[in-house]
């Protein structure tokens, strides 16, 4: 294990669960200590003791709503903190809308906007100062295949991170800066369940391990990769979806449960 006063930092957000928490803990495994953001500030206390006592490393925790600004603030402070510098961010954080654009609030879709869209490139540019002064740091955005077809405003959030962070692997590249765009499937997590989503309207086979996606996803960051799309199945939905008629690529309706 390296040495506290060496080791690097990782800071992830909606780290309480689902691929957050799997993000933090292989992070964790590998010898980061964590900065822990989440609303649930309980659930948060819990997951960094666990980490504490099973990889001996700190973890800080820092309880936050990135739907808001004054929340948001609280994080771009701690990323842009010198004495105590963050050399990875994971920006994971994220919300599902059940229903179709034409029956959500304009208050939701905003909302959900700003947390997919608008905090990740937030808490991107904050981060990115001084991992710039440093000469390296490591940003992975948690985008999703659906990035790649036309499944309303969660498909085009997607999309815009999926740009977002192929323009800033490019531009940051040379100056020791990767940034990573991570588009997982369906994936077993609390995602789909806290939305009331119907998961049987998704085959078996479609769905992945969250340990897989996170680990295929650190490891093409580490590469350099502006995109990753864990497993050879999502791959292939990536690719065809570039050619077949976007009417085929729709998807099936959502159910409530």
């Amino acid at each position: 294990m390296t040495s506290t006063s060496t080791r690097s930092t990782a800071l992830v957000t909606g780290a309480s669960a689902g691929l957050g928490h799997e993000f933090a803990k292989q992070l964790a495994a590998q010898g980061y200590d964590l900065v822990l953001v989440a609303r649930n500030a309980s659930r948060l206390e819990a997951t960094a003791e666990e980490f504490r006592r099973r990889y001996g490393i700190s973890a800080e925790v820092l309880p936050a709503d990135l739907t808001r600004d004054g929340d948001v603030a609280a994080v771009v402070e701690r990323l842009a903190d010198t004495k105590r510098p963050v050399g990875i961010l994971v920006n994971n954080a994220g919300i599902g809308l059940l229903h179709n654009f034409e029956d959500n609030h304009a208050a939701e879709e905003v909302r959900h906007l700003k947390l997919h869209a608008e905090t990740s490139m937030v808490l991107t540019h904050a981060a990115l100062k001084g991992m710039l002064g440093r000469g390296e740091g490591r940003i992975i955005n948690v985008a999703s295949v659906a990035a790649f077809l036309p499944r309303g405003t969660y498909s085009a959030a997607k999309a815009w991170l999926v740009s977002f962070s192929r323009w800033a692997n490019l531009a940051y590249r040379k100056r020791g800066i990767k940034v990573t765009a991570v588009c997982p499937g369906f994936t077993h997590t609390e995602f789909h369940d806290r939305m009331g989503m119907d998961k049987s309207v998704a085959p078996s086979w479609t769905w992945l391990r969250a340990e897989r996606v996170v680990s295929e996803g650190l490891a093409d960051n580490a590469r350099g990769r502006a995109v990753s799309v864990p497993s050879k199945r999502y791959k292939v939905v990536a690719a065809v979806a570039k050619v077949a008629p976007a009417r085929l690529m729709a998807g099936p309706a959502r159910k409530p449960k």
